[in-house]
């Protein structure tokens, strides 16, 4: 893990992303020399984190679906009586 100062991230961000893009190693941020942040490549974030993201999209997604069901209206027909009406007697 290559190591920098939060000092040099400022003046030279660039070189920093230019690094981190070319080795893919993580750099860690020291502020004070006490570790303060740790910067990745966005395929490492992906790779880490996307199952997270997805995670939290699905729980979304299922609350909004449970909310859906709530304020729906009950049928007042059944769904086989609808086909048998669309359908027509058969021969």
């Amino acid at each position: 893990m290559h190591k920098t100062n939060a000092l040099a991230v400022r003046r030279a961000l660039g070189t920093v992303l230019r690094r981190l893009q070319r080795d893919g190693e993580p750099i860690l941020v020291e502020r004070n020399r006490e570790p303060a942040a740790v910067l990745i490549s966005l395929r490492d974030f992906e790779e880490r984190f996307v199952d997270k993201v997805a995670a939290g999209e699905r729980e979304r997604l299922a609350r909004d679906i449970l909310a859906m069901r709530a304020r729906a209206r009950p049928a007042r027909r059944k769904a086989v009586d609808l086909v048998r009406e669309l359908r027509g007697r058969l021969p």
